[in-house]
């Protein structure tokens, strides 16, 4: 495992950690897409089917746990727990437009035409797209809490890190997966506006607070 790796996991566990840490001590999920959340849990549920048949690490193996059970609670919490604070009426982005897509790509563009293999390119493609629901709703209510905007921004650093992983393995092992590149890429990509808005919020934000009162 190269730093850049390491580092996109860490961001990744961040991010998850900071929304709910968001949930729990505001006992709010308000400006949160569930919508976005069950497409992530799908995500790690169809990569993660080798958890119990295939050991790496357990490094591999807790992480794996980790953002299973982490994104269950979340749904959880957004559904259950607080669901009089989810604000349903802006989490109305249609997800069958992106769950079918991907699905079809991942049938047509694979490693391998197997069930397993078939079910990990799917989660690819749609981890790439799964964020959209959550955009779409910041768009909508035009405004997003400051621990939202933390949450994204880390999800955007774990993807551009998860790039530099993919460099750094071709030039370190001539190892080259074109459907995790290019869906990173896209994933990445995505983020670019949000970007903007986030480190021109943080820069104004602390020229607020530099000004004398």
């Amino acid at each position: 495992m190269n730093i850049f790796r390491l580092l996109g996991d860490l961001s990744h566990l961040a991010a998850i950690l900071i929304l709910l840490w968001k949930m729990w001590m505001s006992r709010s999920v308000s400006g949160i897409s569930a919508r976005s959340q069950i497409l992530y849990f799908v995500v790690f549920i169809t990569r993660y089917l080798d958890l119990f048949t295939t050991y790496i690490s357990a490094y591999n193996s807790l992480m794996k746990i980790f953002f299973l059970s982490a994104t269950g609670f979340t749904i959880y919490l957004m559904l259950v727990k607080f669901r009089s604070t989810y604000e349903k009426e802006s989490d109305s982005f249609r997800i069958e437009f992106l769950l079918l897509p991907t699905a079809c790509l991942a049938l047509i563009f694979n490693h391998h035409f197997d069930v397993t293999e078939i079910l990990w390119t799917f989660s690819i493609y749609l981890e790439a797209v799964a964020i959209f629901p959550q955009l779409f709703m910041l768009q909508k209510t035009g405004s997003a809490e400051t621990i939202t905007a933390h949450y994204l921004f880390a999800l955007g650093i774990y993807r551009g890190l998860y790039i530099l992983n993919w460099v750094m393995r071709y030039y370190q092992e001539d190892f080259f997966d074109p459907i995790a590149i290019l869906a990173g890429i896209v994933q990445t990509v995505l983020y670019a506006d949000f970007f903007y808005v986030y480190f021109t919020r943080v820069v104004s934000a602390r020229k607020n607070m530099e000004l004398p009162i």
